[in-house]
């Protein structure tokens, strides 16, 4: 059995793109997201646990203890009921209370042992319940549940042009459009990239919490695998070119931490080796930690 979590851990990850969307944003017709002020690159946190869940989905085959809860066209409050079904609990009246004799509320309205039972049985089979946490009382209740592993968007580290490209095609759909149009126009859209941009993500892993959804040392080691991993078997046309290249993770002495997470964070630093041209891959920057601002109850970790 995989040892339970002592100890707190923060990280920063960086991930680069090179000529594709790295999280198109669906209120601005997919555009690459942008932070209009200064037109640096941002990629949400949804987007990359989603990528998490993709790889521990591969990897472990969807099978418990390393199940995953969200996942595309997933009915959630089917597996919720399912959760209740194998723990032989009644979905529409809970058992009588041995101390009174009373029957209580329903299990999908009400609070008791049995929502607990519930929701340990979610943590225990769902890795990224235990993982990210959920809220799991939109159907039948099985409570919410406060993930240990936390995540920040992502943001690059300097402005990213965003580029559009028309898609063209050789042939046509049906004879009517190449009677109309003498086959000439084959426009069948856009596709919007950015030339390249390294970003940076920060994450947080907390010892206390991750006791409470029962998330092991097992489960980090593949957390940080994953990380390392995600865009390994996520590849698409759209996306481009992406990739993680680096994984610093700060791992304190005891559960509640060591220092504040600002201090190591401002600690490590990308800059670009030529400030005169722009960046056209990971080899145009330097990524460096100042090792004097981090005490010596912190080990960093480099990956």
């Amino acid at each position: 059995m995989s040892e339970a979590l002592n100890k707190r851990y923060d990280f920063v990850v960086f991930f680069d793109v090179q000529d594709g969307n790295p999280n198109g944003d669906p209120d601005a017709g997919n555009l690459p997201r942008v932070d209009p002020e200064t037109g640096h690159g941002l990629v949400t946190d949804v987007s990359l646990k989603r990528k998490i869940r993709n790889y521990v989905s591969l990897k472990m085959e969807d099978t418990p203890p390393y199940s995953i809860f969200v996942k595309e066209k997933s009915i959630l409050n089917r597996t919720i009921e399912q959760a209740y079904i194998s723990l032989g609990i009644d979905l529409n009246e809970t058992p009588a209370d041995p101390e009174d004799g009373k029957k209580r509320n329903k299990v999908g309205q009400g609070q008791g042992k049995e929502i607990d039972r519930a929701r340990q049985f979610m943590c225990q089979n769902f890795y990224d319940i235990r993982t990210f946490g959920a809220v799991l009382s939109t159907g039948p209740n099985a409570g919410q549940v406060r993930g240990p592993v936390q995540m920040t968007f992502a943001r690059s580290i300097h402005p990213v042009v965003s580029l559009e490209h028309s898609i063209t095609r050789m042939a046509v759909a049906t004879e009517a459009e190449s009677d109309n149009q003498g086959g000439g126009n084959r426009t069948v859209g856009r596709k919007f990239t950015i030339p390249y941009g390294l970003y940076r993500a920060h994450g947080f892993v907390s010892a206390p919490f991750a006791n409470q959804t029962g998330f092991s040392e097992n489960d980090l080691e593949l957390l940080w695998e994953s990380i390392m991993n995600m865009f390994e078997h996520d590849r698409s046309a759209a996306r481009g070119l992406m990739s993680t290249r680096k994984l610093i993770i700060f791992e304190h002495s005891s559960k509640m931490g060591s220092i504040s997470v600002q201090p190591l964070f401002d600690a490590v630093t990308a800059e670009l080796k030529d400030q005169s041209k722009p960046a056209r891959g990971y080899g145009d920057y330097v990524i460096s930690i100042n090792q004097d601002a981090i005490p010596s109850s912190v080990r960093v970790i480099e990956r």
